[in-house]
């Protein structure tokens, strides 16, 4: 009991002290720490690169969510069926989430040069014009969501093929026989049944989105200006670049609290979502 109750305090107890501890402070690298309260907290509202990051982490976050689980499933439905070849075929969709977050960078980096990439190409073959992609700050977040959807889709199909298998065929047998279609039957035996996967998947993707680094930081590193700055990108200039220890902790701190945040309103909807499903199978 206690050498666990010692670990515990040393490796989780401890850092989140010491991290609220050093936000409470004036801590630049190479001058004195002085105690300032709440003083780095109530800097963070009135400081514009701050509140634009947050915008941009929940925009990133948000669409880095959705669009996953819209292909996650559609690609998991597709799958879910038999056709020749169709381990390999899984095997080659899954491959995006085994590359490193640097080889993905330099691969889409390539792919986005307004000359040399090949989607400003891909563009021209249907007669669209090309575009700036990472290098327009109207286009940047929503370029770096369709390396984030690549990149995971896999990952949410996945967990929505485990939830196709473990769906009876009882209902889809009466679905045949009452005459359903295939969107009456997703609509209303499918969708139902696979939405706790999906949450999970949503839960899943919801986390690791919100605190993305390596991809957005590898291929634009916040830019063009701020365009793409999420928090954990300014979290980073702050502590590494500028090396402000002090308010650097705060905004771990609030950016902690956020995705906890987030994280409960996931859990409410889900619960609520039982809570409805409960009362409409009494009903």
């Amino acid at each position: 009991m206690i050498p666990a109750l010692v670990v515990v305090l040393a490796v989780i107890i401890f850092p989140w002290v010491f991290t609220i501890w050093m936000s409470l402070q004036e801590w630049k690298v190479g001058s004195p720490t002085t105690f300032v309260g709440l003083a780095n907290y109530l800097r963070l509202p009135t400081d514009p690169r701050f509140v634009e990051a947050v915008g941009h982490t929940l925009s990133y976050t948000a669409l880095s969510v959705l669009l996953p689980l819209v292909f996650g499933t559609l690609a998991a439905v597709v799958f879910h069926q038999k056709f020749a070849a169709r381990g390999f075929w899984r095997g080659i969709f899954i491959m995006p989430m085994m590359a490193t977050p640097v080889a993905i960078a330099l691969v889409w980096t390539m792919m986005f040069h307004p000359q040399l990439g090949v989607l400003n190409y891909l563009l021209s073959l249907v007669g669209l014009p090309p575009q700036l992609w990472v290098f327009n700050p109207a286009t940047v977040i929503p370029s770096l969501v369709l390396v984030e959807t690549w990149q995971w889709t896999p990952l949410v199909m996945l967990i929505v093929l485990g939830g196709l298998a473990a769906i009876p065929t009882e209902p889809y047998e009466s679905a045949q026989i009452d005459g359903a279609n295939f969107w009456q039957v997703f609509r209303f035996i499918t969708l139902p049944l696979i939405m706790p996967f999906l949450f999970i998947a949503g839960m899943i993707r919801m986390i690791d989105a919100v605190k993305s680094f390596d991809i957005i930081f590898a291929i634009t590193q916040g830019g063009p200006g701020s365009a793409s700055e999420t928090i954990n990108v300014y979290l980073y200039s702050v502590a590494f670049v500028y090396y402000d220890l002090g308010y650097g902790s705060a905004i771990a701190v609030v950016f902690f609290l956020l995705i906890v945040a987030l994280a409960a309103l996931l859990l409410y909807l889900r619960k609520r979502m039982l809570w409805t499903s409960e009362l409409g199978d009494g009903a």
